[in-house]
């Protein structure tokens, strides 16, 4: 006689335990980050101490004054961001909403510690992280997308049904058409120079598409506009500064291109809150815990930290309480006169 052994439960029959939401808690990265945090404020310091040229101050620095500055904040938490977050996304959504749409997500944001503003925001960071991490599938869909193509299957549609965004499924389809990348880049810029149906395939997948969109200009000139809000706000209270712009045009000529350009340099010893700020950066858009959003700040932000010592990146549309990047402090706009910017 034998006995049945009790069977073994495969991969798939074992219930998932759901994956939480945003990156690794602050309070661990706080701990790991300690020496490390005190060692870039320790340079920020000592930045005017330093026996060769600092990169981006003048050839003549006058002496330092110090400034203080009480800064209130008022980050999202994490689970308003996280209900959101599911909120917002849906499959083959890239574009502008629709006023309803709209709507519907104002109504969600009721009686959460989040604006309509802030989760339209979030929408683009997940949107972002989404088109970046789906591109190797969408490469590897590359035939069949083309084929789909190829028996009149519209891009838009094509979006809708696999879950890419238009511009890139139109991209992918151009270059299983043969053409080169300097071929479609300069399509992309006069679309005059593409047959009927690739002309109307662009202009239908451009507009249902916000995130691999070709132009841009609208969204620089915001955050161009909101740069210069916040520095106008430090210079109105008597700090020294040098501005990116300046920063720029003095890089290009000394090393042939930008090297390292926070929006805003301080001549002065600054604090905020308490920690010692050398530069400061603004970004006109929501600090998401996303993974693709934080590592790509994390990048830009430890080049200024390894020249200059510790800043402060200002957020247009706040915060999430968990976004941490280790030597840089998290602000939001809550301090700063938006008048300028009643628009945006």
């Amino acid at each position: 006689m034998t006995t049945d052994k009790p069977r073994k439960n495969s991969r798939s029959q074992r219930r998932q335990k759901p994956k939480r939401y945003g990156t690794t808690r602050k309070s661990v990265l706080l701990e790991r980050s300690k020496d490390y945090i005190e060692e870039v404020q320790e340079r920020a310091n000592q930045r005017f101490e330093r026996k060769e040229r600092v990169m981006g101050f003048p050839d003549e620095v006058l002496e330092p004054n110090n400034h203080s500055f009480d800064w209130q904040t008022n980050p999202v938490p994490l689970k308003d961001e996280e209900a959101l977050a599911k909120f917002v996304i849906k499959k083959g959504e890239f574009g502008w909403l629709e006023d309803s749409r709209v709507d519907e997500i104002g109504q969600f944001v009721e009686g959460k510690n989040m604006t309509l503003d802030q989760a339209l925001s979030l929408r683009s960071a997940l949107l972002q992280q989404k088109t970046v991490y789906s591109h190797g599938r969408l490469k590897s869909r590359a035939k069949a997308l083309f084929r789909l193509y190829n028996e009149g299957v519209s891009v838009v549609d094509l979006s809708k049904r696999f879950d890419f965004p238009p511009m890139n499924i139109f991209r992918i389809i151009l270059a299983e058409k043969r053409w080169s990348k300097s071929r479609i880049k300069e399509c992309l810029r006069d679309p005059s120079k593409m047959k009927k149906r690739e002309r109307e395939e662009f202009e239908k997948a451009e507009a249902a598409d916000r995130v691999s969109n070709v132009d841009q200009s609208e969204t620089h000139s915001r955050a161009d506009l909101f740069e210069e809000v916040l520095a106008d706000w430090f210079e109105s209270r008597g700090v020294k500064i040098r501005r990116q712009n300046e920063m720029v045009s003095e890089q290009r000529l000394e090393h042939g291109r930008p090297i390292n350009t926070p929006d805003i340099l301080f001549l002065d010893h600054v604090e905020i809150n308490g920690q010692p700020v050398a530069w400061i950066d603004a970004k006109h858009f929501y600090g998401a815990d996303v993974s693709f959003q934080r590592k790509k700040m994390t990048k830009q932000m430890s080049r200024y930290i390894d020249e200059w010592g510790s800043g402060a990146v200002v957020y247009r549309h706040g915060f999430s309480e968990n976004l941490f990047i280790p030597g840089c402090l998290m602000l939001d706009a809550e301090n700063l006169d938006l008048s300028k910017m009643a628009i945006s």
